[in-house]
């Protein structure tokens, strides 16, 4: 396969399709006519798996709300043509959300067709393979962090919590806040993984299943600041344990989408939750999110909390990170 991928050439690709019953996803050979609106055509070098691909490969949850559609929510790679001003041939660039990979055919395919208002050009210092490193997940904790520091949260001010630590989010955010100076307290269900958190930089970890649990209005003051991929129980428990003035970035629904609290963290101490969406944050939003990350992730650690994941096996990883199985950030090489 050439390097340029022009013309009527064939390409690899996921594609789902939906069914009497459900869905199908397979991997087949699509054409430039499988291809979406877009400015801007990319080679597709590397893509990721997060939880809502898991998702949408699965079917587990309607992820995908347009058929027959290729998954993977970003991807990294070089442009091949482009009729955006922004963009040129021999640009690399990254996309994170936008639709893609749910409504938009994304990054698990050797080749993509975007709209260039939804491209982000990588920084000098971080190559395609570190960008699906990172992710919509590092990218997404980034964007928490700086909600945090939006806030006014310093490290002198104590604690900071992070759920689900040892997934994609959690991993990367742990990594930033520890490299920032925060001390960070970082919660998990598997607390085989505890060495694993410690490497990169979390001063303790405790076990979550304290967190499951009904929250009470008000426990005692703990944490500084928070970030939370989980919702349900778990967020409503860190509402409650949150220190008078402090904040929590949330993110994540990956306990439950309900929030069973009340108004007592917010008006007897007046904490501040601030919700964080990656998919349509602004492209003033992303640009300063990438700069951070080239700044404040140490590459090295990156390296280490992130594995290869091949192509061809992530129908069984789409169902092992539903099942809590996959640990830090998978990353996936597209073949050429």
């Amino acid at each position: 396969m050439s390097q340029s991928l022009q013309g009527d050439q064939n390409f690899q690709g996921y594609q789902i399709n939906k069914t009497e019953t459900g869905q199908t996803c397979e991997l087949k050979e699509l054409s430039k006519n499988d291809l979406m609106e877009g400015d801007v055509t990319i080679k597709v070098e590397y893509s990721t798996l997060n939880y809502k691909d898991g998702l949408a490969l699965t079917g587990k949850s309607p992820v995908v709300r347009k058929f027959p559609l290729t998954p993977g929510i970003d991807f990294s790679g070089t442009v091949t043509n482009s009729d955006h001003t922004g963009f040129e041939a021999g640009d690399k660039v990254v996309l994170n959300g936008f639709g893609v990979g749910e409504v938009h055919s994304g990054g698990y395919a050797q080749m993509a067709r975007v709209s260039g208002d939804w491209l982000v050009k990588l920084p000098s210092k971080i190559d395609a393979r570190q960008a699906m490193a990172i992710g919509t997940a590092g990218y997404t904790a980034m964007l928490c962090v700086m909600a945090l520091e939006q806030h006014g949260v310093k490290p002198a001010d104590g604690n900071i919590l992070v759920t689900g630590a040892s997934g994609g989010v959690g991993s990367v955010a742990v990594a930033i806040l520890s490299k920032l100076g925060y001390s960070v307290v970082a919660t998990t269900g598997r607390m085989a993984e505890k060495d694993y958190l410690m490497s990169l930089g979390a001063s303790e970890v405790i076990e979550r299943q304290g967190f499951s649990e009904k929250a009470r209005a008000l426990y005692k003051e703990l944490w500084a600041g928070a970030i939370d991929v989980a919702g349900g129980n778990t967020l409503a428990n860190v509402l409650s344990q949150m220190k008078y003035g402090s904040a929590v970035a949330a993110c994540g629904l990956a306990e439950s989408m309900n929030l069973p609290t009340s108004v007592a963290p917010f008006i007897l101490r007046g904490i501040t939750l601030y919700g964080v969406d990656s998919v349509m944050a602004s492209i003033e939003k992303r640009q300063q999110a990438w700069s951070r990350l080239e700044r404040d992730l140490d590459m090295d650690l990156l390296e280490r909390l992130s594995f290869d994941l091949d192509f061809n096996d992530l129908p069984q990883a789409a169902i092992d990170i539903l099942d809590g199985k996959i640990r830090g950030r998978a990353i996936v090489k597209i073949p050429t």
